[in-house]
């Protein structure tokens, strides 16, 4: 057994101190000036204490994690979808795809609670909840072929909780890829600089493929420099053209925008993995984490001041003009990505498994890259808690609520306790070079400012308009990483579907299938947001309201086939490890569906809003949001469809669950009954480190030996 030694014991017990003076000020400070960097403190030692022990005991002392056995990646090796990954740019692939709007947009929305609700939610979710389902869903998605999800609930649960995950999981997928491209194309519809950029992160990613698959084969230092020097050269590249006369070419309308944005995913789904999606999100990655390590740097280097309240009125009274509801549960569904997701189950059981080298790669993979999301959503949190509350409410709040002048918005935002002049909104528009900031709702904007406020005081003023715009482009990047690999994991869930009933869909990478099964998808979520584009109140906007819910209905699924898993192998007395996040997100979710199906409150209950505007039509009135009374009848119509959407899709997790729970209990009661679908252990060839940086022996064992390491 390996003994600490002094200069490790003094590192982490530093490491410890450093959180708890972060968690302590953030705690117990009270009518004083708080820095964010404590904020970030808390964090940044939080996290390096959950990765260090509580990852290091999940991985070796629970999983068991075997780097003696062969990956999917290596027995099934077809250059399509299974293929070998060095480890550095599967990290950078599973980030980049777990990283979408959620860490970005969540926290933002969540700031109305105060800093504080969030600030805990983030990373105690995180270290015990959304990092745990991320690396052990990828560990058994590994140990069977890289099974989907639900797949591996229909083989290990049976098949009425299966079909009831499959359904759940599919249906829930297309709800989060047609949220995710709305978000892209109302970020890219004005920027023709963010279009430019972006587009140009497709060919210098089939460059880096090219590169590492046929003329430098494992030379990822080597692209990692290239790929990175094009990519800055493209953001700055960006900016010339948005000045140029080619800008027109580059400002796309919102429906040219989703007929791209389709036909991108598409090819992005059926492509080879090696040569567009993987070293695509490689390279994002690059930007992402830069971005966000520039954050941190610019909040130690400024400290700036947190100006929202560590917890606000609004948290108990539930009648915040960003959202209605309560703290609890509504903090926790607005906050998913940076926290707990169960899109990232449908990752960790989609394209990473079918890529990574080595078991034992699925702590830094899995674990590690939820923390690197974490941190996005911290640094979100920062960014929104930082600005004036009086110009962060007059952002989110609907017109309908502050109106559409700044004198009339300062007015309805003083009287909810925060004051602002209208002088003082209209500067900050013009501050990032916007004709107006008022109403500019669904987070992505004011987390701009907040970046640009913290950049601003690190390079001047002058340059706060250009810190903005780029902001905004870096979200819409950030998103549309995760939409091209969210496309090709749907078709990876269709496949599986299908399979059951034809059986050549089992070969996920035959050919007919996985053009057919793509083509399905793209054209799902391509029709919601058409719809959405072109009429405010329908298609993808009109199931917007529950992309919180849905998600965390979906981590419910996959926390659930992870605790019966842990059950059939043997690992009963660590099934609390999931089983505990699993009763708290079960918990939250089907409270908040409850509340969304049958609350009184119209801002809240979808049935009693329904009730309201179909009154209000019958008396002939015309009712905020809607603006004419087909409108009315449309809302009328959305609120009736999201509401038994809500009250289906948490009807079938209460079946997962209990299917769930009924198998746990069959096994302990009668273990001989229990199969697993586990795939038979092949000794691997592959020697690839574990982690990010070889350690003593991996080197030497490096050394003796020379076999192939993949890509």
């Amino acid at each position: 057994m390996r003994t600490a030694n002094v200069r490790t014991i003094v590192i982490w017990t530093l490491v410890a101190l450093v959180g708890a003076a972060g968690w302590s000020v953030l705690a117990l400070a009270r009518g004083e000036d708080v820095s964010a960097a404590w904020m970030v403190a808390a964090a940044l030692g939080s996290y390096a204490i959950g990765y260090r022990f509580y990852s290091k005991f999940i991985a070796y002392k629970v999983l068991k994690v075997d780097a003696t056995r062969a990956t999917p990646a290596e027995r099934l090796n077809n250059g399509i979808d299974f293929h070998p990954t060095d480890r550095r740019v599967l990290l950078g692939h599973h980030f980049a795809a777990i990283a979408g709007a959620g860490p970005l947009v969540g926290p933002v929305l969540a700031a109305q609670m105060g800093y504080l609700p969030g600030t805990v939610w983030i990373i105690a979710g995180v270290i015990f909840a959304g990092a745990v389902q991320d690396m052990v869903v990828l560990f058994f998605s590994t140990r069977r072929d890289g099974r989907s999800l639900g797949q591996m609930a229909r083989e290990e649960i049976g098949p009425f909780g299966g079909a009831a995950a499959l359904i759940a999981a599919f249906a829930i997928m297309i709800i989060l890829l047609g949220v995710l491209a709305l978000v892209i194309v109302n970020a890219l519809a004005a920027s023709p600089w963010g279009t430019f950029s972006i587009a140009m992160t497709i060919p210098i990613a089939l460059l880096m493929g090219f590169y590492l698959r046929v003329l430098r084969p494992g030379r990822v230092a080597e692209v990692s420099l290239i790929g990175v020097g094009l990519l800055l050269l493209a953001l700055v590249a960006g900016r010339w053209v948005a000045e140029s006369s080619w800008a027109g070419a580059f400002t796309l309308a919102p429906s040219t925008l989703v007929v791209w944005l389709v036909a991108y995913g598409f090819i992005a789904s059926i492509l080879p993995v090696w040569m567009l999606l993987a070293p695509r999100d490689y390279l994002s990655t690059f930007m992402k984490i830069g971005t966000i390590a520039l954050l941190a740097l610019g909040v130690v280097v400024a400290l700036p001041t947190l100006k929202m309240d560590p917890v606000t009125d609004f948290a108990s009274r539930g009648d915040g003009p960003v959202f209605a509801g309560s703290l609890f549960p509504f903090v926790f569904i607005t906050i998913a990505c940076g926290a707990l997701s169960g899109f990232h189950s449908l990752i960790s059981s989609g394209t990473t498994p079918k890529m990574i080298q080595k078991e034992t790669q699925v702590r830094m993979i899995g674990y590690g890259s939820m923390l690197m999301e974490s941190s996005v959503a911290i640094m979100a949190l920062v960014a929104a808690s930082i600005i004036d509350p009086g110009l962060y409410f007059a952002m989110n709040a609907p017109a309908g609520a502050i109106g559409t002048t700044v004198e009339n918005a300062s007015q309805v935002v003083t009287g909810w306790g925060y004051s602002i002049s209208p002088a003082e909104l209209a500067q900050a528009a013009k501050n990032v070079e916007e004709a107006t900031l008022l109403s500019r709702t669904g987070g992505a904007p004011t987390l701009a400012v907040g970046v640009s406020e913290i950049f601003s005081k690190v390079t001047g003023g002058s340059l706060r308009a250009f810190w903005y715009h780029f902001a905004i482009m870096f979200e819409a990047l950030f998103i549309l990483t995760a939409l091209d690999a969210g496309t090709r994991v749907g078709r990876f869930m269709l496949q599986d579907m299908l399979g059951n009933v034809y059986r050549p869909f089992k070969n996920i990478s035959w050919k007919p299938g996985l053009v057919l099964t793509s083509a399905i998808v793209c054209a799902l979520w391509g029709y919601f947001l058409w719809v959405g584009v072109h009429e405010p109140l329908g298609g993808i906007n009109q199931l917007f309201p529950i992309f919180g819910i849905s998600n965390q209905l979906l981590a419910a699924v996959a926390l659930a086939v992870c605790t019966t898993l842990l059950v059939k192998s043997g690992r009963l007395k660590w099934a609390w490890i999931t089983g505990i996040p699993l009763a708290w997100d079960a918990t939250v979710t089907l409270t908040a569906s409850f509340q969304k199906v049958f609350s009184s409150d119209p801002k809240v209950g979808f049935f009693k809003q329904r009730s309201v505007f179909q009154d209000a039509i019958d008396d002939g009135k015309v009712l905020p949001p809607a603006k004419s009374m087909d409108d009315m009848h449309t809302v009328v119509t959305n609120s009736t469809v999201d509401g038994i959407l809500t009250a289906v899709l948490a009807l079938l997790i209460v079946v997962v669950i209990a299917d769930a729970l009924r198998v746990c209990v069959r096994h302990l009661r009668r273990p001989a009954l229990s199969t697993l679908s586990e795939a038979p252990y092949v000794e691997s060839k592959i020697l690839a480190p574990a982690g990010l940086i070889p350690t003593r022996e991996e080197r030497e064992e490096a050394r003796d030996a020379v076999t192939p390491t993949g890509v």
